[in-house]
């Protein structure tokens, strides 16, 4: 295992087959690009009360999951600026190192180390017997998630491509359970619908025992119909997973044929470190603070 295994793929030039996805599933051509990006940058001199960055870079990873329409990308902007307004007591100032026990120390959030056999990154999230509430609460979960995103949307073909969740419930009992409150329930569906800037593609639930239905009862009513059309539920048959992800491409703890995962959110914490300066710009952005 080498560090290269672990890194963020940013400022790379789309490879010609994601091109193509782009240009088939995103509106993608370099005038639409062009056009797009300087509609964008007249629209927030427009909206006063929201404060984002002007780099391309930044505009990009707003427009490409609105398919280059401006006028959706500022909206993305707009809700996104409520959700950190909605949310500042967990996100103001949320730095990594803020979190850097939970992602060292304890194993409840990892990414795989390649992408599956569509080009997407795929988060692993263990909220099974792994996982202590009492250690790691379900705010902290959720920070560990806002990190994490922050990373992942700085790729260029994590923007075109998208993301997958797998939710891994092995051995989930009444702690964990309890550790899943209402509360994180709503922030984390909110998060997911109304305020991410990356394409999320897939949620697979695996191992998930009779408890579960304790949970899912309590996200069910929050999710709506797109979300729903893109969650699936695989219990120990990792046959259906194969459906979705072809297991060439995953680990054998979940029928791959890839060896086990033998590394973790502690491997990735140096990554999110890295990108830093981004993570603290976003910080900043937003609605215009008032003086």
């Amino acid at each position: 295992m080498t560090s290269n295994d672990f890194r963020i793929e940013r400022n790379v030039e789309l490879s010609e087959e994601t091109k193509a996805i782009a240009e088939i599933e995103l509106r993608e051509t370099p005038e639409r690009v062009r056009e797009a990006l300087e509609r964008l940058k007249e629209l927030l001199k427009e909206n006063k009360d929201l404060h984002f960055g002007e780099d391309d870079e930044l505009l990009t990873i707003f427009l490409r999951p609105c398919k280059w329409y401006p006028e959706s990308a500022v909206a993305l902007m707009r809700r996104v600026a409520e959700f950190k307004r909605d949310n500042a007591s967990l996100l103001d100032g949320l730095l990594p190192e803020h979190e850097k026990v939970a992602f060292l120390e304890h194993k409840v959030v990892n990414v795989l180390k390649g992408r599956d056999d569509k080009g997407r990154r795929v988060l692993i999230v263990s909220v099974g017997g792994t996982w202590d509430p009492k250690k790691v609460t379900a705010d902290q979960l959720f920070k560990m998630f806002y990190l994490i995103h922050e990373a992942a949307m700085l790729e260029p073909e994590s923007q075109v491509r998208g993301t997958v969740v797998l939710m891994d419930f092995h051995n989930m009992g009444w702690s964990q359970t309890m550790g899943l409150t209402p509360a994180f329930s709503k922030r984390l569906l909110t998060f997911i619908q109304d305020a991410l800037p990356l394409r999320l593609k897939e949620v697979h639930f695996v191992k998930e025992p009779m408890i579960f239905n304790v949970v899912w009862k309590m996200f069910k009513p929050l999710i709506r119909e797109k979300l729903k059309t893109r969650i699936f539920f695989h219990g120990s048959k990792m046959s259906s997973l194969h459906k979705h992800i072809q297991p060439t491409h995953l680990p054998s703890d979940y029928g791959g044929e890839l060896d086990a995962i033998d590394y973790s959110a502690a491997d990735w914490y140096p990554v999110i470190n890295d990108v830093l300066p981004h993570i603290q710009n976003w910080n900043s952005y937003g609605f215009v603070k008032k003086t």
